[in-house]
This record gives C-alpha cells, structure tokens and sequence, in this order.
C-alpha cells in the first residue's frame, strides 16, 4: 500500500498508514514474516489470515526500525497510534471513539458510552434498543445473509431491522433499491410497511374479484406477527386479520366458500375479528373447483 509522504516526525503533523487505518507502523506477521500496515492489506496479499495476538514486532514508518510491539517507538520516539490495543495488535490515529470490548473480544468504534454489550447476542448494540431488542443466541457470530461475509469482525456498519437478523448495512441499502423489504432470514418485513399496507388495501378495493371467485377465504400465516388467520382470497395480496399485513403466505388447507344458511357464529376474541368478519364458520371447502395458489 502507498503510504502518504511524510515533512516531519511529530504525530501530529502527519499522517500514514493505508487505505484502512491511520497509523505510524507495520505489523510484522508472525506466520510468513511479512511486514504489512494492517490486516487487511496481509489478508488480501496473502493465501492466509493474519493471527494477530501472536505479533510481537512492529516496523516504524519513520525511522524503518524494527522493534518489539508497543504504542511508541523506542527508536525515534514516535507515537505508532493516539489509539492503541496491545490485545488487538491495534493502532489507530483517526478520532472514531474506539474501544476495546472484552465481550465482543476485539475493538469497537463509535464511543463506548454509546453501545453495550449484549451476552446473548454476543454483540456491541446501540444503547437506545438495549430494552426492546430481540435477543437473537449468537447473532453476532452469524454471517451477512447478503453477502454472507462474517459480521463479528466486519468494518462495515450493520442495520439491525426489527427482526434483529443482522445485515450490513450496504446490504441492505442493495436489497431495499432492489424492491426486497422482507429479511432474507426470517421473511419479516424490514421496516414499518404502513403505508404500503393502505396503499395494497385502495388497490384490492379498486380491483374486484371476479364473480366466482368473490367470496373465497383462505388461511395464512403472517410473517409479521407469526399468526394464523382465515381471509378472503385475493390475487394482489392477502391481507393478515391480525396485524394488516400483507406480508403473508397461505397456510394449511385450500380456498373455502362461505355457505349461505350457515348462520352460528363463533364468540368474538377481541384480539381477532368476529366470525362474520373474518368467516370462522360456515365455509365449504373449494379446493377442487377454485384452485391452489
């Protein structure tokens, strides 16, 4: 990697390092005795990864000295990194509020009054969902279900949709400018889907079914909500009783028409439509003359 031209020997008044990280040394890797400024840079040089806690050397960029691993050089007396890790192996002369988590096992940026660590995840996640996150065993050992990269020590941000199925965050960005809203792990909707719902609503409104096909039903199962529901049967979308989803899949069971003299109705359950509403009773199965979606 090119590294930027040094005019003096102060920390302050300049800056080297790669196209990764800010900093004033190389790291002399311990398994093929390459000196490289970062792990990425031996990573996308090498055929294998770099084992960081086993570096015991570093070069300086100043003064070309190799010397045993520490944050200042015993040669020249320059600072490698305003931030330094000796658990890590880690230097960094950029302000991005850099921390080293015992959890998590390596350093997180963005300030550590700002995240906390989460046991069960095992993750840094943001202070303001501490008390309403789902609490996923391992998530953050998981791998991007986009690009399947590892997200535990990824440098890229992650976007933690309701679901908590992480995804970094250019992933998702790619997925949404695509037209997907769903997470490609569990199904559920990635963000409020309200006024897409209203929107769905207006347009079956305006499109009816025809004749024979008006007064189908048929049971779903809402990703949303992870309910079942008996609905009418319409071509754009079925729409979840429950929560007003559409983010449904039909369930159990083929399409079934009410039946005229059919008249009992089931008690009211004041999470869920009435029977009338919802036609709980009185349907005859159509199976084999309505179709299957």
């Amino acid at each position: 990697m090119a590294l930027q031209d040094a005019d003096a020997t102060s920390s302050s008044q300049f800056t080297l390092g790669c196209e990764h990280y800010r900093r004033k040394c190389k790291l002399v890797s311990p398994c093929c005795k390459q000196n490289y400024i970062c792990r990425f840079c031996h990573d996308e040089s090498e055929n294998h990864p770099l084992d960081r806690p086993k570096i015991t050397e570093v070069e300086c960029l100043v003064c070309k000295q190799t010397q045993p691993f520490s944050q200042t050089c015993g040669n020249c007396g320059i600072i490698f990194g305003n931030y330094f890790c000796e658990k890590c192996k880690l230097f960094g002369d950029e302000d991005l509020g850099m921390y080293h988590c015992d959890g998590c096992g390596l350093c997180r940026v963005g300030g550590r009054d700002k995240f906390f660590h989460c046991d069960t995840c095992e993750l840094c996640l943001p202070t303001n969902i501490k008390s309403s996150h789902k609490c996923i065993v391992k998530m953050g050992k998981a791998n991007c279900p986009v690009c399947l990269e590892d997200i535990h020590t990824s440098r890229n941000v992650s976007h933690i949709p309701p679901c908590s199925h992480l995804i970094h965050r250019p992933c998702f960005d790619d997925l949404i400018s695509a037209g997907f809203y769903a997470c490609p792990v569990c199904g559920a909707s990635m963000f409020k889907m309200d006024e897409v719902w209203e929107s769905l609503d207006a347009e079956i409104r305006d499109t009816p079914m025809p004749g024979e096909y008006s007064d189908l039903y048929c049971n779903v199962l809402c990703r949303d909500c992870n309910k079942e529901c008996l609905t009418m049967f319409h071509v754009l979308g079925n729409k979840c009783l429950r929560c007003g989803s559409y983010n449904t899949v039909r369930a159990k069971g083929g399409l079934c028409r009410r039946e005229k003299e059919q008249t009992t109705q089931l008690p009211e359950d004041p999470e869920y439509p009435s029977s009338e509403s919802r036609g709980a009773e009185g349907f005859s199965n159509e199976s084999d003359n309505s179709g299957k979606s």
